[in-house]
């Protein structure tokens, strides 16, 4: 047997929340990551609001977890001394601010310890995940902190084909959850049923009453029209919303998603009536990557990584910002930041109503940063197109461009054949003039406006992205990196006739790690 075995140093903690606190407060990795987050915090693409792990490249969040009154984010880092993934692990009191802390999950038996998500209990965290070249692993911790972790049978406990075996599902990124007296898990895959024999998305269910021995049972979605000739079922989490189920995941073509519908508890089957996108194209350059995602009581939360579309020394992939998800009137999927994010505001530059006059772009005086909150309300009017652009240079050599299409999207199958939906696009062709930077083609998204209602936009730029929320119904977001210094202006322009902003605020963005 190789020897997987991490050279990471390995870390056990006390037991209680004031002892572990106390080991914290001289610890050498503490100490390590927060020295190397401070060595990285000049690169001027290094976003300051959104969370970025201390060392290292990154990949997809795991297991975003509530537990004792702390928010968990996991995550696959990869330590310098042994860059294979080992899981890294922030905590956070609202979802915005983190605190770094050890590695958690190392590997061994696995040769990497890759995606996964947990489940909280009464007395226990129990985290589910891939270790490569072995299986879904089991790990559990109890301490207040989540710092000390068990693997369960000492292997996987669904383990990858042996040597000429053939299974009928995938072993990969799993899931967990429970019903009664049965843990359920979801194994990340695909399923050659499209034309021709093509790969189709698929998540394959297993049941367990122990956590050690699980019981294979069948594909879990049913009437699946949405996703793509391609797609696959990676990073699965499957949770309640409103009343009905939403199955987030990620697909390495095209990037994070969902489907939604009916949970089906006596045949344990996802009856799917609906889908959306994270992600408007594919997965890279710059686009929206793997979900990891928990209730909050409400609705579910929900945090990606974001691609990289340039090389950065020491780092590449980031977090989005956590957004809240909750059904709105006829299934709508609604989604807003959390509300913590307001904390980061620190100071407002300016704002307030004025009209946009047709063919004429508004450069907003003495509104400039590469870290801003945006917050706009615009009535379009008989505006062709209102745009909003940020990270822009005097002269327009690079600038991001916001673009909003009233009524040009696709008729609306929920609300009839008279209701022309509008849609939002994303362009950042023109955001970097450097040589080494991947444009992304635009992201454009559909949104649903009623006839009165005005363009409501939070727009989140922090150096190296920028999200962008439409009416709390909406969300395009990708990587940007502007080459100037003077790229940090923002302007408005209304196409063929004028439109009136009636609301503006525009705040600098503090730091997150004080």
């Amino acid at each position: 047997m190789p020897d997987f075995r991490s050279r990471v140093p390995h870390y056990t903690f006390p037991e209680t929340l004031a002892a572990q606190e106390e080991a914290l407060g001289q610890h050498p990795m503490v100490e390590r990551l927060a020295r190397v987050r401070r060595a990285l915090a000049s690169d001027r693409h290094r976003p300051i609001y959104h969370y970025v792990n201390p060392e290292g490249t990154l990949n997809d969040p795991n297991g975003l977890c509530f537990w004792q009154g702390r928010w968990h984010l996991f995550y696959q880092g990869y330590p310098p001394e042994d860059p294979r993934q080992h899981w890294g692990h922030a905590v956070s009191d609202d979802l915005v601010h983190w605190r770094d802390l050890p590695y958690c999950i190392y590997p061994d038996p696995e040769d990497r310890c890759y995606s996964g998500a947990t489940l909280v209990e009464d007395d226990r965290v129990i985290a589910m995940y891939h270790g490569t070249k072995a299986g879904n692993m089991v790990a559990t911790a109890s301490d207040p902190l989540l710092l000390n972790w068990t693997k369960l049978g000492g292997g996987p406990v669904i383990p990858i084909a042996g040597p000429g075996e053939t299974l009928p599902y995938a072993v990969f990124d799993p899931c967990i959850w429970k019903e009664g007296d049965f843990y359920y898990s979801l194994s990340g895959g695909k399923l050659p049923e499209g034309p021709g024999g093509a790969p189709v998305a698929a998540d394959f269910l297993f049941r367990s009453t122990d956590l050690e021995h699980w019981e294979y049972l069948h594909p879990f979605t049913e009437g699946d029209r949405f996703t793509l000739l391609g797609d696959d079922g990676a990073c699965p989490y499957f949770w309640p919303i409103g009343d009905r189920h939403m199955l987030l995941f990620f697909s390495h073509m095209s990037g994070g998603q969902y489907l939604l519908g009916n949970y089906d508890t006596d045949r344990q089957k996802l009856v799917v009536t609906g889908a959306g996108k994270f992600n408007m194209g594919p997965v890279g350059p710059g686009g929206v990557h793997a979900p990891s995602a928990t209730p909050d009581g409400s609705g579910i939360v929900v945090i990606f990584n974001m691609n990289p579309a340039k090389p950065t020394s020491g780092w590449d992939q980031i977090m989005s910002l956590p957004r809240r998800l909750w059904l709105g009137d006829h299934d709508e999927l609604r989604m807003a930041p959390v509300a913590a994010v307001e904390s980061c505001r620190k100071s407002r530059l300016g704002g307030g109503a004025r009209e946009l006059p047709a063919n004429r772009e508004v450069v907003l005086e003495g509104m400039r940063g590469d870290a801003l909150e945006i917050q706009a309300s615009i009535a379009p009017g008989a505006a062709s197109m209102v745009e909003l652009d940020v990270l822009r240079s005097p002269n327009r050599e690079e600038l991001t461009r916001i673009a909003f299409y009233r009524d040009r999207g696709y008729r609306d199958h929920v609300l009839g054949k008279r209701h022309i939906g509008s849609l939002v696009t994303l362009d950042t062709s023109y955001s970097s003039i450097s040589g080494d930077v991947r444009s992304r083609a635009p992201e454009t998204a559909g949104v649903r406006l009623g006839p009165e209602e005005p363009l409501e936009l939070r727009v989140f730029v922090d150096r190296s992205i920028v999200e962008v929320f439409v009416n709390d119904r909406q969300c395009v977001a990708t990587r940007v990196y502007p080459e100037r210094g003077d790229s940090t202006g923002v302007s408005f322009r209304s196409q063929g006739a004028g439109s009136a902003l009636t609301r503006l605020d525009v705040w600098e963005m503090d730091s997150i790690y004080g």
